[in-house]
């Protein structure tokens, strides 16, 4: 077996619990499952350019090879092209799209030294695995310095349609980039097709009946591999006894209330205004949920520089403010917000512990909170999960109860009946999820996209 090089913009301390955060907890699962490299960025920054040979450490099976960035890189190319371009972008937000020369310019070089640093670590054989939209150009910057391994692609965060795509400048350099790997893997068909529509329009490539992309004398595999969790580990984490959540959820069962939990990035993508809006509509429409159950929202602070997620932390606050003086009891506090890090473990526990998993992006990916919801749950008393359509797991998780994120109502209607559900359905309805994501788990999409870029295989998960 060739050993597998992976290179994302960070790499996360596997000596500690990941996060929530798809790439993060998907790209550990499955390099404890195989091992290799993992590069990327080390989350430092320097103040003179340099380009240092990368910091090597050991992880069990694991090697990760990291390098800083100078100030002016992590201004212009994380908070600049990836996170004030690219992001907005590919989440079909052109309202927020903030395009400067000067951030392109920034994501060229960065990319630039992502390539000249993994050279020092590369072997003829390896085969590569890039990921996310931070690094769509390195590719094409290692076929320049001559390597001829096998490189794959995985996009984490949806791809948007043509129209969308054509309106940032330089869109075509950055599908032609694309063109430099040896497979594109998608969360989602939507987005496979996406890109195959992009390529048919701009670039004149034919799409072959097995979903190769023909683009002069290359092909290209772009298929569709969503991404899974560990699920034997996560139901494991979720059945290990925590004492604080279960002295809270002893005190919940003697008042005879219930919980809906949200977990997510703080994001302006994962809408968590409407989700606050949709949870005081339900005490609005059904007065009877007053004082019966609470919504516990986790806010992982991220990108606290960009102003747009500034902004998102003011409005949550000040909704989850007005929403607990407006419904507030002496005794029941109807929205907990908290703006912080929990670790995974403690978060399993809180899963298990909730009746209802409230999981409503705009747009995403994929969202592996929903994923890690269901296998969270004990069959005997299983909680429901209520999943916005935009979500790339509605895609697969059909059992879901799935719901319009921008329609308050309908999420209202739906925190409803996912909290009258009676246990029969929960448990059928629970049984078909945890069939979905254990046939679909790390190992599945580690093994799918590794024969598609190790054996030139266009078998895709569909």
């Amino acid at each position: 077996m060739n050993r597998l090089v992976v290179v994302s913009n960070r790499v996360a301390d596997l000596t500690k619990g990941a996060q929530a955060g798809g790439l993060a907890v998907g790209l550990a699962d499955s390099l404890r499952e195989r091992g290799g490299v993992w590069m990327g960025w080390d989350g430092q920054s320097l103040k003179y350019e340099e380009q240092p040979e990368p910091r090597i450490r050991k992880a069990g099976e694991v090697t990760q090879a990291t390098i800083p960035l100078t100030d002016q890189d992590y201004a212009e190319y994380y908070l600049g092209f990836a996170n004030s371009v690219l992001w907005p972008l590919f989440h079909y937000r052109l309202d927020l799209v903030e395009y400067k020369t000067a951030f392109l310019e920034g994501y060229r070089r960065v990319n630039a030294k992502f390539a000249n640093a993994l050279l020092s670590v590369l072997r003829p054989d390896d085969v590569i695995w890039i990921h996310d939209y931070h690094l769509i150009p390195l590719a094409a910057e290692l076929r320049q310095r001559g390597c001829k391994q096998r490189i794959g692609f995985f996009l984490h965060i949806p791809f948007p349609p043509p129209e969308i795509l054509a309106a940032v400048p330089r869109h075509r350099w950055l599908v032609e980039c694309l063109m430099e790997f040896d497979v594109i893997g998608f969360q989602t068909l939507t987005d496979r097709g996406n890109l195959q529509h992009y390529v048919e329009d701009h670039l004149g490539c034919e799409i072959q009946e097995d979903g190769r992309i023909k683009l002069g004398e290359r092909e290209v595999i772009a298929g569709c591999y969503p991404i899974g969790i560990d699920v034997e580990s996560f139901v494991e984490m979720a059945e290990k006894p925590n004492d604080e959540v279960q002295i809270e959820t002893h005190r919940r069962d003697i008042l005879g209330r219930r919980q809906i939990i949200g977990v997510d990035r703080l994001d302006y993508t994962k809408g968590l205004p409407d989700r606050l809006r949709a949870f005081a509509r339900l005490l609005e429409l059904y007065p009877e949920m007053r004082k019966s159950v609470a919504l516990m929202q986790i806010a992982t602070p991220t990108r606290e520089e960009v102003e747009a997620y500034v902004d998102i932390r003011k409005e949550l606050e000040a909704l989850s403010g007005e929403i607990n003086g407006r419904f507030a009891d002496f005794n029941w506090t109807p929205v907990r917000y908290i703006h912080g890090t929990v670790p995974r473990d403690a978060l399993a526990a809180l899963y298990r512990a909730s009746q209802v998993g409230f999981v409503t992006p705009l747009r995403d990916g994929m969202n592996l909170v929903a994923k890690e919801y269901v296998a969270a749950q004990s069959m005997d008393n299983p909680g429901v999960l209520v999943l916005s359509k935009f979500a790339g797991a509605a895609e697969d998780l059909h059992e879901a109860l799935i719901v319009n994120p921008y329609d308050v109502d309908d999420m209202a209607r739906n925190l409803c009946r996912a909290l009258t559900m009676p246990m029969e359905e929960r448990q059928e309805r629970q049984k078909a999820l945890m069939q979905r994501i254990r046939e679909r788990d790390a190992r599945h999409w580690l093994n799918t996209f590794m024969s598609a870029l190790e054996k030139g295989e266009t078998q895709e998960t569909t």
